[in-house]
């Protein structure tokens, strides 16, 4: 959304100004959030960090890119230059203002909120039923970005724009180096069948039935 007449900080401007600037972070820390991911292999770790760092480093991460995305909500519908019910912010395409951007929006909330409840009870729903929901949970930085371009007039040009198009290079750069990883380390003849199942289990039984 384009921002109001700037004739000095109000009431109105700071909250504007607090929602652009929480939704930017929030975007940066929840592609910092994808990227790791990516890059993290199947048992926790990148090269030259052990397992606790990896995890701890991802989860703080993660939890403060809820954080800033909270206030970035909180600001928004506070805001009164625009009117953004809270349930919009939940229910996606029921905005007044901005319906099919914000709509996007809420389904990244969605997607996030998710995340966040299945890891909560991790242990009780167990973890092919966390993973489901976690790698779904990936879908929503695509749409977080889609959302940002979309509702932001001023995320379409500029140093916001650029920062954008790093954001999705990183998380493009994240999955390049993953799929080389991978095909470095599978003989030539397996790497089609090894890009086409995903995962080293796959890999090791398709070897073995190959012998």
């Amino acid at each position: 959304m384009a921002g109001p007449a700037m004739n000095g900080i109000t009431a109105s401007t700071a909250l504007w100004y607090a929602s652009r600037a929480t939704g930017v972070v929030a975007l940066v820390l929840l592609t910092a959030v994808v990227a790791l991911g990516v890059l993290v292999n199947r048992q926790g770790r990148l090269p030259g960090l052990p397992r606790f760092a990896v995890t701890g480093l991802h989860r703080n991460i993660s939890l403060l890119a809820v954080a800033f995305l909270a206030v970035h909500i909180a600001a928004a519908i506070a805001d009164p230059y625009v009117s953004i019910r809270a349930v919009a912010a939940l229910i996606p395409f029921t905005s007044s203002y901005e319906p099919f951007w914000l709509g996007l929006g809420a389904i990244a909330i969605d997607l996030i909120v998710a995340l966040v409840a299945t890891s909560l009870v991790r242990a009780r729903i167990g973890r092919r039923a966390w993973r489901a929901v976690h790698w779904l949970a990936y879908a929503a930085w695509p749409v977080a970005l889609a959302h940002s371009l979309g509702a932001s007039t001023d995320a379409r040009h500029g140093v916001l724009l650029d920062l954008a198009i790093g954001c999705a290079l990183a998380v493009a750069a994240a999955a390049a180096w993953r799929v080389l990883g991978r095909a470095a380390q599978t003989p030539v003849a397996h790497r089609p069948a090894a890009v086409l199942a995903g995962r080293p289990d796959d890999r090791n039984r398709m070897r073995a039935g190959a012998r």
